[in-house]
């Protein structure tokens, strides 16, 4: 089913219930992202809205202590699609991307950074991807037409080089072009019975190489620089992602049958 945009939108979240299930779940996994949060959720909720299918926010929170449980929560009283889920002595984006998956009974299912370098704007072309027979859609800087905004020139080498080192784990005939990000929505059949690495923070690389993925399909976008706070990148990162590779590529295994009578969609095709 389509979206159906309707003929205005509203800048501010008002008191909504979740009278139907939903069937996008949209989690946002966070660590000290208090300064971000409450203008993502207004700017998701104002991307979201402006078509008539049932969804939910859930913002997985890695024990922060800076305020964060406090405005989810609030912005919770007047949204009931918003909530939050705090992890008590846990870390890792992987592990609470993961745990709000095991929040929702959603058939689709969304990951996007709350630094505000994924537009929130772009969720309804991504979740319109889904619906047109995509199993996984990818917020894609490196697809045709994204860019990277801002970024120094080894900065940007550096991540063109982790990206070029994912090849031998991807399947050649679903192979995307931005297997880094963590701006992208599955089907939920692509993930279940699947145990995933909960530690890192590339866990689209890892649904890609071991996900139950027929198809795949890129939107482009241009990511700029975080608005407040700063990057959760180090050398452990760096670290968990090698040993990541290692894993996946000892795992690396033939790509599975689309999952969905619909139309198949060529794989890593860029929507413009």
């Amino acid at each position: 089913m389509q979206p159906t945009a309707p003929s205005s939108s509203r800048a501010e979240p008002v008191a909504h219930a979740a009278s139907h299930p939903a069937r996008l779940a949209l989690v946002i996994p966070t660590l000290q992202e208090a300064g971000n949060i409450r203008h993502l959720l207004i700017r998701t909720c104002a991307a979201l809205d402006r078509y008539d299918d049932a969804y939910e926010v859930i913002v997985v929170d890695d024990e922060s202590r800076d305020g964060i449980e406090e405005i989810v929560a609030a912005m919770g009283m007047d949204d009931a699609r918003i909530r939050i889920v705090v992890r008590r002595g846990e870390r890792g984006l992987a592990g609470a991307v993961i745990r709000g998956w095991e929040e929702t009974e959603a058939p689709f299912l969304a990951v996007m950074d709350a630094d505000l370098q994924h537009p929130p704007e772009l969720l309804p072309q991504l979740w319109a991807a889904l619906d047109a027979g995509a199993d996984v859609v990818v917020g894609s800087r490196y697809a045709e037409g994204g860019a990277l905004v801002g970024w120094t020139p080894s900065r940007a080498l550096i991540s063109k080089l982790a990206v070029w080192m994912t090849l031998p784990v991807q399947r050649s005939k679903i192979r995307a072009h931005d297997p880094m990000s963590g701006f992208f929505m599955l089907r939920r059949p692509c993930i279940e019975g699947l145990a995933f690495r909960k530690t890192g923070f590339k866990i689209l690389l890892e649904v890609l190489a071991r996900g139950r993925v027929g198809s795949v399909v890129e939107v482009p976008f241009a990511f700029g620089q975080r608005h407040q706070g700063c990057s959760k990148a180090n050398l452990r990162v760096a670290l968990d992602y090698l040993l990541l590779l290692v894993r996946l590529y000892r795992q690396k295994g033939p790509a599975p049958a689309a999952l969905h009578a619909n139309a198949p969609v060529p794989a890593s095709e860029a929507v413009r």
